[in-house]
């Protein structure tokens, strides 16, 4: 599995928790980002703190040493333990906070992940165990055991964790697998993926013929589903900065070509190899969620389920984009002045933007990330 992804900026991402259960305790090791669980975000109605008007608070907060933010924690723990949920059969259990561990103060401008040690005794009737939290504390992963017998949760919205027993892991039925990862898959698209959104969007803008539009998209799905394998099964370890730069470029790249290749009925190799070698970028990036998530039981199923998703969430970018300028402007005469070109202008402007922000020379616009 690929270790931990380094997230840039002040995007929300999910936070990550290992649970150890035995027959007299669960032991739940968790990796998050602690200033903004003790800032008061609710991070189920913002993607980047920046959008909460706690930012200020929770920005200095990441300015704070590691003793300092550890005695911050300690102060705000029971009101965070409140939005907490661990469950055996009908029992609350009490949750102890243990061993903090918080890394020295880097840039301020990249998230810095923390390890929680949470503790809770078990009752002696042998009840599974069941672990969640409030939504307003985001989106949490939830990983039992190891390798083919490991059971592994991506929860959102407040939702539980299936009953995980004292012996094994939790069991999950395919379908419940396949739901899972085309949800999670669609999500990463629409409408976390505004990247990806871009991109298609400019895959869009080059031809409203279906042949051209069918061969960028069969190239974008293959190569994207071979790195995000490859990359999951970790025999490719991306560095997460470089690659994020890169789809920037790609963005950039394919909405320039849109501008100055002229109007298309057809599609050349050349485009379609530099698709497909911009799908494999895509797949990296794809999979630095994936590799946190775990893939445990039914890895072949949930890599297909997640592309599903992924290609579900692009066919409707496609479908809405059709739909709203295809359709009714298509055969304009002002199609490709009024649109194609200002749209894919706009579209290179904010890949040129993400460039200089990813490689940090220009700070962040909260509706750009």
């Amino acid at each position: 599995m690929v270790g931990a992804v380094t997230v840039s900026a002040h995007e929300v991402q999910p936070s990550v928790s290992d649970v150890i259960i035995t027959e007299s305790e669960v032991t739940i090791t968790l990796t998050t980002a602690i200033e903004p669980l003790i800032a008061g975000l609710n991070l189920d109605e913002i993607t980047d703190t920046n959008d909460s008007p706690l930012a200020g608070f929770h920005d200095r907060l990441r300015a704070l040493p590691p003793a300092e933010l550890s005695t911050a924690l300690t102060e705000a723990w029971p009101g965070i333990a409140e939005q907490i949920t661990l469950r055996a059969g009908d029992t609350d259990l009490p949750i102890v906070l243990g061993e903090i561990d918080i890394p020295d103060v880097g840039d301020v401008e990249v998230r810095r992940d923390s390890s929680l040690t949470l503790t809770a005794d078990l009752p002696d009737d042998g009840t599974p165990v069941v672990f969640g939290w409030d939504a307003s504390l985001g989106g949490l992963i939830v990983r039992q055991g190891d390798g083919e017998s490991s059971y592994d949760a991506y929860l959102t919205g407040g939702a539980m964790t299936d009953a995980m027993p004292r012996e094994g892991v939790a069991e999950q039925t395919l379908g419940q697998v396949i739901a899972r990862y085309v949800v999670s898959g669609f999500d990463h698209i629409i409408p976390k993926g505004l990247d990806h959104i871009l991109f298609v969007l400019g895959l869009f803008f080059y031809a409203l013929a279906w042949r051209p539009m069918l061969w960028q998209v069969t190239a974008f799905t293959a190569a994207h589903t071979v790195t995000l394998a490859l990359a999951t099964l970790g025999y490719v370890q991306p560095t997460m900065w470089i690659i994020e730069t890169l789809i920037a470029l790609s963005i950039v790249w394919i909405a320039v070509e849109n501008v100055i290749g002229g109007p298309k009925k057809e599609i050349g190799w050349p485009r379609i190899a530099v698709v497909f070698g911009f799908g494999l970028l895509h797949g990296l990036g794809f999979a630095s969620v994936l590799s946190e998530f775990g893939l445990g039981q039914h890895f072949v199923a949930s890599l297909i389920s997640f592309n599903i998703g992924v290609e579900i969430g692009q066919l409707a970018v496609i479908a809405t984009a059709f739909l709203l300028l295809g359709l009714p402007f298509g055969s304009k005469p002002f199609y490709r002045k009024a649109i194609v070109i200002p749209g894919s202008l706009i579209i290179a402007a904010i890949g040129t933007y993400w460039v200089f922000n990813r490689i940090g020379l220009v700070g962040d616009l909260p509706y750009l990330t």
